[in-house]
């Protein structure tokens, strides 16, 4: 039906199962609705022999399921690898796959497809039953169960399973049978070319006892095995209860039920039938002798059900034989009637089962006789009833049923008692699972405060271990929560979700967390505890969990106009970092920023926190061209100046040309115009002046 993985669950961090089911299911809508709903309910089975179902979803066109995944093998591939089973060992594993049987059919779930492939053993030997609810989902399809569909395995068939018929629990009682039986002999009990040849099998035939094959099968063992295998559902253990608690007695070397009901305890007595009716069915005895030749009716027809492969062919013959005895003395019956006197009434068409509670085995067998019952027996344990007295009938007191109906005696085999198990010392999950899986109730657990014994330990136990006890019995637990006082660990510095978790393990049942800043430990990490560490604190105290969000945050400050040493300083206090950029800022003369921190980032107002780092630029003056002050008045060369920024500083005369027109204008300028200077810088400029030529005295080179 599916393909296992193993994977991984990244979410919780466990190695998962993961069944992937076949393409030709995924596309059946009705079995995938099915399976959804079975999956969903097998979820809810918590038992340590089920395996236990996660998640169920889709990706795609793939439908999934997530199960626990299962170290062992199926008892399939040991079966094949160690051959047969020691009986004890068969009963262990057939009681364990019941006890799993009986928490899913008290849920409501069916299993319906019990085989060794669906039961695991773990390395410890515990059995582990798989596919709750698949099979169910699969046998509910309606495109899988048309006419001429096998359904499930047919080798673990139930008859009623093989028929079409409805099937409930105690189909899987069969089947469980079916695996005890190949258990134990090393085959199945029924073979064939096919599935269908298999399945009529179930219906029609009985299979070799097990002694047959494996003399070494105790007839305890035997007996249980051929009660879990009845054709008629009714006449198979009624409950996987049942069937575990007749396992259990097997292995506490006690008589089982089964083997006490063979022989006289399991036969029918068979009123009469009239004429017409059809010989009722009669139990089959295993442990009976075969009959003379002489035998009468009864004796030939329980022969005939204990000895079917043998007398098969006789089958027709004897039962003929058997109706027309059953015929002729009816017959000789009515002609004594008619000759001797008036015909009798006409005999009633139902008649009502009589209350036989509280009567003694014979009392009731003698009154059924006594009103043409035809009479079974099943015992069971009973606290309320008497060993040997009826406790019930089915069909029940006062029901009408036709005459020569058989009626099942169902008597009181006295109270069952089981050892208790000691389940101090354990946890108390295991505890509760080691009590219900032997039938024992679990009553008040009263937790108490212990130095010395871990949380969640079983101290004691309201029934001393070994002590032999009624299932059903209400047994009272005192777990320890823990000791009273507990010293408070350091966990400064610790992670605060570690933290948290290491003071609840502890077993503080009071933790808060509240945050705080600090510059000395991480955010996210524990700052301090109160009460603080090595102090001793009661579990219900109050522990509180200072956990650090980290720097408290300040504004920056404005840093310009301030020298790189300046910032540094001031920074240094609030444990932040100067960072100069290697970029500048173009700054005027005017702003006064030349030198210092012209621009900073983040900006000024900024909340920042200790170690934050600050990317300071410095202020540059910018270049400025210096204009042409040539023939302009000392004003116009001063305003035409401070317009770019530059000043004016004249430093005296210079000598021009009379004939330049610069006479008392700029005559000269430095730097010359056209040169590039910071803003701001000083431009010198002289004045121009003529000077007078010196006046020609006449006189010259006389010559002399």
């Amino acid at each position: 039906m599916g393909d296992v993985f193993s994977a991984e669950d990244v979410a919780l961090g466990r190695r998962v199962a993961i069944k992937i089911l076949h393409p030709q299911f995924a596309r059946d809508e009705a079995f995938v609705s099915r399976f959804r709903r079975e999956a969903q309910n097998a979820a809810g089975l918590n038992h340590p022999n089920i395996v236990s179902i996660y998640d169920f979803g889709k990706h795609e066109d793939t439908y999934f399921m997530v199960m626990e995944l299962i170290q062992g093998r199926t008892l399939r591939d040991i079966r094949k690898t160690e051959g047969l089973l020691l009986p004890r060992r068969a009963a262990e594993i057939a009681a364990e796959t019941a006890a799993a049987l009986t928490v899913a059919h008290q849920a409501g779930v069916y299993h319906r497809d019990i085989k060794p492939g669906n039961i695991m053993l773990t390395p410890d030997g515990s059995v582990k039953v798989t596919d709750f609810g698949i099979a169910r989902a699969l046998d509910d399809s309606e495109e899988l169960t048309r006419t001429g569909a096998v359904i499930g395995t047919a080798t673990y068939f139930s008859p009623e399973q093989a028929q079409g018929l409805p099937a409930d629990a105690r189909s899987d009682i069969y089947s469980l049978g079916v695996v005890l039986y190949e258990l134990l002999c090393g085959q199945a009990p029924f073979t064939g070319d096919s599935p269908v040849a298999v399945a009529y099998q179930h219906v029609a035939e009985y299979a070799v006892p097990p002694s047959g094959i494996n003399p070494d099968v105790p007839a305890g063992l035997e007996a249980v095995v051929e009660r879990a295998m009845e054709k008629d559902p009714d006449s198979r253990y009624q409950t996987a209860e049942e069937l575990r608690n007749d396992l259990l007695r097997f292995l506490r070397g006690e008589m089982t039920v089964a083997h006490q009901m063979t022989g006289e305890q399991e036969a029918v007595v068979a009123a009469a039938p009239l004429a017409g009716e059809p010989v009722p069915a009669q139990t089959r005895l295993m442990n009976t002798p075969a009959p003379p030749p002489t035998a009468t009716p009864d004796q030939t027809a329980r022969h005939v059900a204990q000895y079917p492969e043998r007398e098969r062919s006789q089958t027709s013959y004897i039962l003929a034989i058997v109706g027309l005895v059953a015929l002729l003395g009816v017959g000789l019956f009515l002609l004594w009637n008619l000759l001797s006197g008036p015909s009798t009434p006409e005999a009633p068409a139902t008649v009502a089962v009589p209350d036989l509670s509280g009567l003694s085995e014979q009392e009731a067998t003698d009154m059924l006789i006594g009103e043409g019952f035809g009479i079974a027996f099943r015992r069971t344990p009973s606290v309320e009833v008497a060993e040997g007295l009826v406790i019930s009938t089915e069909p029940a007191a006062g029901e009408d049923v036709e005459p020569g109906t058989k009626v099942t005696l169902i008597i009181s085999a006295g109270p069952e008692q089981f050892p208790v198990p000691n389940v101090t010392d354990i946890p108390v999950e295991q505890a509760r699972d080691l009590l219900a899986r032997d039938g024992f109730v679990i009553g008040t657990e009263t937790p108490r405060d212990s130095q010395d014994v871990p949380e969640g330990i079983v101290i004691s136990q309201s029934l001393p271990a070994g002590t032999e006890a009624d299932p059903g019995t209400v047994i009272d637990l005192v777990v320890s929560s823990g000791p009273r006082f507990i010293a408070v660990p350091d966990l400064e510095g610790v992670a605060a979700t570690m933290a948290e978790e290491e003071l609840k393990r502890l077993g503080f049942e009071d933790v808060v967390v509240e945050q705080e800043y600090s510059d000395e430990v991480l955010e996210g990490f524990v700052t301090r505890t109160e009460p603080s560490a090595t102090q001793i604190a009661q579990r219900d105290q109050r522990v509180t969990l200072f956990v650090s969000q980290g720097p408290e945050p300040f504004p920056l400050s404005d840093l310009t106009g301030r020298t790189v040493e300046e910032a540094q300083a001031l920074a240094s206090e609030r444990g932040l970092v100067i960072v100069v950029d290697v970029e500048t800022v173009d700054v005027t003369a005017a702003s006064g920023l030349a030198g210092t921190i012209a621009a900073q980032d983040p900006p000024p107002g900024t909340e920042v926190v200790a170690g934050d780092e600050i990317q300071v630029r410095l202020g540059v003056l910018v270049k400025v061209a210096v204009p042409d002050l040539t023939g302009l008045t000392e004003e116009e060369a001063r305003t035409r100046l401070l317009d770019v920024g530059l000043t004016l500083s004249v430093v005296g005369t210079v000598e021009v040309p009379p004939d330049s027109g610069l006479e008392g204008l700029i005559g000269s300028q430095d730097p010359a115009a056209g040169t590039e200077i910071d803003d701001g810088s000083v431009v010198t400029a002289a004045i121009g002046v003529v000077t007078e030529e010196p006046p020609d005295d006449g006189g010259g080179d006389d010559g002399g």
